[in-house]
């Protein structure tokens, strides 16, 4: 998930992520929220979706994979967006009331240990920082692009944690020696970011008045599902729905390949992504939290009721 969709209170994709689900279904919405790219106009006031396929945190991020926008490109739209909605609006106060009442789900992180520091074939982050000091790293670019968010109108900001990397068809297939057991020294990598993520909201929020920013810990709530699949209606958790390999994670899923019969019993789509099924359980409860640590220091529910 690497997206900043405003939620006023976000090639053809088969599956939805958390964040559609929050737009689409739980906040009421009647569509997924369009792409930045696509929206124009008033319509820009009911949401934008400034997401891009591969990006990260870090400016070289997924640069293996050809182009894509970086989280600072992102916040460089949305602050364009805004420049639109004072337009629209008539002036800056409109705007900036207008701004204070939308959500901002923000997802990101993920692909900066995927398509960067777990892969030194391409990039050379892993020998110039420890996993502690990339995590400081990537949390202060993070706090940067947060500052200029709210510097142009957000208050309300949701900032969900990346899961468990480490469980994806891709690692298991890689770095599994029974495809099943999960590899802890990017689970661990994980976590160390998780953790900073989860305090950059205290300190948001006691730094910046009226700021409400929130924390999703999809970590605990994968790990849940891992833990006892069955429970919420899985059948298979290390292994694609859709790939090629070992796990069906050495490739990702293949143009015009068949995906199984069943993905309703799948926790991935592929090699990486979860399927519709594994983000709804991520959305339902960032959305209604069903444990105390499913959502810090509220859930999106509460969020939307200040």
């Amino acid at each position: 998930m690497q997206r900043i969709a405003t939620h006023e209170h976000n090639d053809f994709e088969l599956c939805l992520d958390a964040e559609d689900y929050l737009g689409a279904e739980l906040l009421g919405f009647d569509d997924l929220i369009p792409s930045y790219a696509e929206v124009s106009g008033d319509d820009i006031l009911k949401g934008v979706n400034y997401a891009s396929a591969a990006a990260g945190i870090r400016e070289e991020t997924g640069q293996q994979l050809g182009a894509r926008i970086s989280f600072s490109g992102q916040v460089q739209n949305y602050q364009s967006t805004v420049n639109q909605v004072v337009s629209i609006l008539g002036n800056e106060d409109s705007a900036a009331n207008y701004l204070s009442k939308c959500i901002y789900s923000i997802g990101l992180g993920s692909n900066d240990y995927l398509n960067n520091y777990f892969m030194p074939q391409f990039y050379t982050s892993s020998r110039e920082y420890t996993p502690d000091q990339f995590a400081d790293a990537l949390i202060s670019a993070y706090n940067d692009q947060l500052k200029t968010l709210y510097n142009y109108g957000a208050r309300k900001m949701v900032l969900f944690g990346i899961g468990q990397i480490g469980c994806s068809p891709n690692e298991l297939a890689r770095n599994s020696p029974d495809g099943k057991t999960c590899v802890d020294r990017i689970n661990v990598a994980n976590q160390m970011f998780n953790n900073r993520l989860k305090g950059l909201t205290d300190q948001f929020n006691s730094q910046m008045p009226d700021a409400r920013v929130i924390y999703i810990n999809s970590y605990g709530i994968f790990q849940d599902i891992i833990s006892n699949p069955a429970a919420f209606g899985f059948s298979v958790i290390n292994a694609g729905c859709c790939g090629v390999g070992r796990n069906n994670g050495q490739i990702t899923c293949l143009p015009m390949q068949t995906p199984c019969p069943n993905r309703r019993e799948y926790l991935f789509w592929d090699a990486f992504h979860p399927t519709e099924a594994g983000n709804l359980i991520v959305a339902q409860r960032a959305y209604n939290a069903q444990s105390a640590s499913d959502a810090y220091p509220m859930d999106i529910q509460h969020l939307a009721q200040i």
